[in-house]
């Protein structure tokens, strides 16, 4: 079994943030610089899917994701906040990590997969703790690449 989606170890990333629109652009010029990818079209489909309601997942977490063109498999961007953020999260709870997802547009199947293994990674508190007191990006990709293998063999 290969992976869900690729994660490129230069979208794995610290980073300093106030608010939850600026996480969402930091976020989409991420993508758009590592994937090669259209940022308007990044942030628009990223905003899009936000209007419909929070990808704040609980306990710390985000997974804003979204469905657009231009695609041909899911990537994936991992930041880790300096600070927790407001990410109007159902729990209420600050963010501190944040996990985005794009896929292919007709990706349906694929999308919910990918979205159901970043959702079980993220749930896991061991993985949260580790993940946040990891000292840089460098060990942040190590963590995540580590299960993410593991969990596709």
């Amino acid at each position: 079994m290969t992976a869900l989606f690729t994660l490129d170890q230069q979208a794995v990333r610290v980073v300093r943030a106030d608010t939850k629109q600026q996480i969402l652009s930091d976020l989409s010029r991420c993508f758009a610089e590592v994937y090669a990818l259209d940022p308007d079209m990044v942030i628009e489909g990223i905003d899009e899917r936000e209007r419909l309601g929070s990808t704040g997942f609980g306990r710390g977490v985000a997974i804003p994701h979204a469905r657009i063109d231009g695609l041909e498999r899911p990537v994936a961007v991992f930041f880790r906040l300096e600070n927790p953020v407001d990410f109007a999260s159902a729990d209420g709870m600050p963010v501190d990590c944040v996990f985005g997802l794009l896929s292919p547009s007709q990706a349906g199947a694929t999308h919910l997969q990918a979205l159901a293994a970043i959702s079980r990674l993220m749930r896991d508190e061991k993985m949260h703790d580790r993940l946040v007191s990891a000292p840089g990006a460098d060990a942040l990709y190590g963590l995540l690449v580590n299960v993410l293998d593991r969990d596709a063999a």
